[in-house]
């Protein structure tokens, strides 16, 4: 198994682990046990650096596993809606717009937004015409 296997099997692990009700409890059970033990230690500088450590290194763990997942679901996706508009009756010019700048897909999104909204004149049009005959 290669190393990119490991790292997105782990990744995802984690990532579904990490949004689980009982991770959140799991949490909070840590900081109550942090709280309580809070006077044990005179509230000391010591006992204030484990808290922070740790959060700080699974919070910045986190960032770069729920990055990773989120990049390949949004890929994943891409390619089937990719998928969709080349067999479907889609126009080709919309596959790999992903990859444009902001300010080009904008104005990918203005052409769909006019594109349907003279679809919906159109309709509506047609609908009077045939209620008037």
């Amino acid at each position: 198994m290669s190393a990119e296997a490991i790292f997105t099997k782990a990744a995802n692990r984690v990532a579904h682990a990490a949004g689980m009700p009982t991770t959140f409890v799991l949490c909070c059970g840590i900081v109550a046990i942090w709280a309580v033990t809070g006077p044990l230690f005179d509230f000391s500088d010591t006992w204030q650096l484990i808290i922070n450590t740790g959060t700080t290194i699974v919070t910045f763990l986190m960032v770069f596993l729920i990055q990773n997942t989120q990049n390949r679901d949004g890929a994943a996706i891409q390619a089937k809606l990719d998928e969709l508009i080349r067999v479907g009756r889609g126009h080709d010019q919309f596959i790999g717009i992903e990859h444009l700048t902001e300010s080009e897909v904008e104005a990918f999104r203005k052409k769909c937004e006019d594109a349907a909204r003279r679809h919906d004149e159109r309709k509506k049009k047609q609908a009077r015409q045939s209620e008037k005959a």
